[in-house]
């Protein structure tokens, strides 16, 4: 390699070659090949001297390629000479030659001819080659906060009700110098449950963890105050999120639900108050989600006048992965089959000692730590075993069932099945209460990764500043409609929320099937978008200081946490199938015939040759086509689940194995239903909203959720002749465009969660 090839800045003869051999090899794509054909066909074609013959011939000889130091200095004259070039960012590669030249020599027809040929051969655009050789370091744009169009004020309001006074409450525990999360990121298990302990004696000591308590033994009288606490702590960490669930929501609720006044007195002020901090110990080794069929017993004792505990042999009956076990908890609600001399009666809750106030372990009780987890290790998760561990009579929460002096067993629900499903009710408040804090889980890690997504700048024009990444439709592609859906959620959340706490009755089987299914759509989306998001934030997303380290391994959880997903969409599925029956019991014959005949009706209309392939965009942001959609959809694959199961009982099979045989088709069922539900409850909390430019801009967002689901599921749709591939082909637009028209709404959108800075990555502040 020599250095003589740099006399080329010095021949005027050159110039006008010196953009072309400047692409040619700045990428390093062109073979040695296609550099010795371009060589030759110059040597063709220009009417040079020899001398500049040779020079160039240097320059292109794949054996000899230019250093890097030289195609720099090239580079750099090229800017140099073109740098008062009028109308610069329009010429191509031979037009630039030719204006480099120009001042020193007028080229010949030949040289024009030759620098156009040597373009085509480099096989680039032209325009766009000039343009970004001629192009100066990219300025840098600081970020500008997005003013929103609309009432930002009035839809966090809307987003923060009810209870915004306890939310903010919450807010200011956080905002304390002690509540930091630095403080657990690099420390022992030991010492993270120790922080997540005095976490929780703070949030106690203001009267937090008791409102949903009697103010008889004080509490707040507010199971709403309650469940906003539970969703908003999940914005700081969710270790202390779950412990304060099991202290005061699973411990003291089951207190609270299952026991009578005695128990209220005894108990729930120390539960409050953190005094007396317990246990929920009803899932075991062996059963999980199967609480009918535990091991673990409580037999009347008749002689001492109580119950005998007892875990039987093997691991199987082991209460496990119980929160408060293995450090903390002094008394557990344990859940165990009641035996009263030669009767069973199923399942029952029992008040059982397992530590004394200094944290000695009881004789009769064996715990064992679960140890380090995937996440959550601020929470003492063990195992609880009972050795014939005898308690009182009034340890029985006897709300629902009770055993007198004598022996003599009464319950005011006489059916053994539904006393066990009342019982149960306990739980749907911790579905109702995982599912919002799963949500909170997304609305952080949406807030983080649009805000960054706002501030990140990536590529971009020549001498223009560099795009945003959420310039790139592919990036709003990932989060605009996995927002949508989140704000979708969050106004069906509230809805259920809304039902739990003004449903007073003793049975709850609506409610239950609704938290059932909604727990599962939110916390699956919950893992979704926070996985989405962490990608979206690329390596600094990677970044445990960034939060989504913590939020994916804390939140996983939440897919299993108070009933496995799928299991829970299976008990949905069979309310839609109870409910179905019942209709077509009170009907009649001729009902169920009208009803089939209008559900023709209703397919046949919406089926139709013109319906399946309307695009226009009136239609496609149609309320009615969207809720129409959902609703053809949920009726069409319950109705058709009933069909299945009846049809193979009427062949003799079994009830239950009918059921197992069509598993896949009841989660499908189940699922639709759930999310036609989600969107009646967005289009109901807009139909609420008085402010026109809010409402207008929750319409997008409803079209956008509304239109990603049915994109989302456009193979079943199109499969069962409701879409045609043109319609399909027109919504993938329509999202494509709604992700456009929310574009500027996106950090307003998200900073209405309004999340707290101190629980945000560095790269969203």
């Amino acid at each position: 390699m020599t250095s003589d090839r740099l006399a080329i800045l010095d021949d005027p003869h050159l110039f006008s070659f010196m953009p072309m051999l400047y692409v040619a090899w700045s990428d390093g794509e062109l073979s040695d090949v296609e550099m010795t054909a371009i060589c030759q066909h110059v040597s063709r074609t220009a009417e040079l001297p020899e001398p500049c013959t040779h020079l160039l011939g240097r320059w292109l000889d794949p054996a000899d390629p230019p250093s890097a130091r030289e195609l720099e200095t090239l580079v750099k004259t090229i800017r140099t000479r073109a740098a008062d070039l009028p109308n610069r960012d329009k010429l191509s590669l031979t037009g630039l030659g030719l204006a480099l030249a120009q001042s020193d020599h007028d080229a010949s027809e030949t040289e024009r001819t030759a620098l156009y040929e040597v373009e085509k051969a480099l096989g680039v655009i032209g325009t766009e080659a000039a343009r970004h050789m001629l192009a100066s370091r990219r300025p840098a744009v600081p970020h500008e906060p997005i003013e929103p169009t609309f009432d930002f004020e009035a839809l966090r309001a809307l987003l923060d009700q009810p209870n915004a006074d306890v939310r903010e409450r919450i807010y200011a525990i956080i905002e304390r110098p002690d509540f930091d999360l630095d403080r657990v990121r690099d420390v022992t298990v030991d010492d993270y449950r120790e922080q997540v302990f005095q976490w929780l004696k703070v949030v106690a000591d203001e009267g937090i963890g008791a409102l949903s308590f009697s103010s008889q033994h004080g509490g707040g009288d507010s199971q709403g105050g309650f469940v906003t606490a539970f969703e908003t702590l999940a914005s700081f960490n969710l270790s202390l999120l779950v412990k304060f669930g099991v202290q005061f929501g699973l411990f003291g609720g089951s207190i609270q639900q299952l026991g009578t006044e005695r128990h209220h007195a005894e108990y729930l002020p120390d539960v409050g108050s953190l005094e007396l901090p317990g246990c929920f110990a009803m899932t075991e080794t062996g059963h999980g989600s199967n609480v009918a069929d535990l091991e673990t017993t409580a037999t009347w004792d008749g002689e001492r006048g109580g119950f005998i505990v007892d875990t039987p042999p093997g691991r199987a009956g082991w209460k496990n992965y119980i929160g408060n076990a293995a450090r903390d908890g002094q008394l557990a609600t344990v859940f165990a089959q009641l035996e009263v001399g030669d009767e069973e009666h199923g399942v029952h809750a029992f008040l059982v000692p397992i530590r004394d106030k200094e944290g000695n372990v009881l004789p009769g009780i064996s715990v064992e730590d679960d140890g380090k987890k995937m996440g959550l290790n601020g929470v003492d998760n063990g195992k609880l075993r009972f050795d014939n561990v005898f308690i009182p009579r009034t340890s029985l929460l006897d709300r629902f069932a009770s055993v007198s002096p004598d022996g003599v067993y009464s319950s005011p629900i006489p059916s053994r099945n539904r006393r066990f499903f009342t019982m149960l009710g306990t739980l749907v408040g911790g579905r109702v209460s995982v599912a919002l804090a799963g949500l909170t889980s997304a609305k952080v890690a949406l807030t983080i990764a649009v805000r960054y997504a706002e501030r990140r700048r990536q590529f971009g024009p020549p001498d223009a500043p560099e795009y945003a990444l959420l310039d790139y439709l592919t990036h709003r592609r990932r989060l605009l409609p996995r927002l949508a859906k989140t704000y979708a959620l969050h106004f069906a959340l509230r809805h259920l929320a809304e039902r739990y706490i003004d449903d007073s009755g003793d049975d709850r089987r609506d409610v239950e099937a609704l938290a059932a299914g909604l727990k599962a759509l939110a916390t699956w989306h919950a893992t979704d978008t926070i996985q989405e998001c962490r990608e979206a934030c690329g390596g600094q997303g990677y970044l445990a200081v960034n939060r989504f380290a913590d939020l994916k391994a804390d939140s996983d959880i939440f897919t299993t946490f108070e009933g496995d997903n799928v299991v829970l969409l299976q008990l949905t599925a069979k309310s839609l199938l109870t409910d179905y029956r019942n209709h077509f019991h009170d009907v009649g014959v001729f009902g169920i015939a009208r009803f089939f005949a209008g559900r023709a009706l209703t397919s046949m209309a919406e089926r139709n040759p013109i319906a399946t392939r309307l695009t226009g965009e009136k239609h496609l942001r149609d309320r009615d086509f969207h809720l129409a959609a959902f609703t053809w959809r949920e009726q069409h694959l319950v109705g058709t689940l009933a069909s299945r199961i009846k049809s193979r009982i009427d062949q003799g099979i079994d009830s239950s194995v009918a059921i197992l045989e069509v598993q896949d088709h009841m989660l499908l069922a189940a699922r639709a239903h759930i999310q036609r539900i989600i969107l009646e409850q967005f289009l109901a909390a807009i139909e609420r909203v008085e402010d026109d430019t809010l409402r207008g801009v929750l319409d997008l967002l409803c079209d956008l959720h509304a239109l990603d689901e049915l994109e989302n599921d456009r193979g079943w749709f199109l499969d069962h002749g409701y879409l045609e591939p043109s319609k399909s082909k027109a919504i993938r637009d329509q999202v494509n465009e709604l992700c456009d028209e929310l574009r500027p709404h996106a950090e307003p959108l998200v900073n209405a969660f309004g999340i707290p800075k101190k629980c945000l990555g560095p790269i969203a502040w």
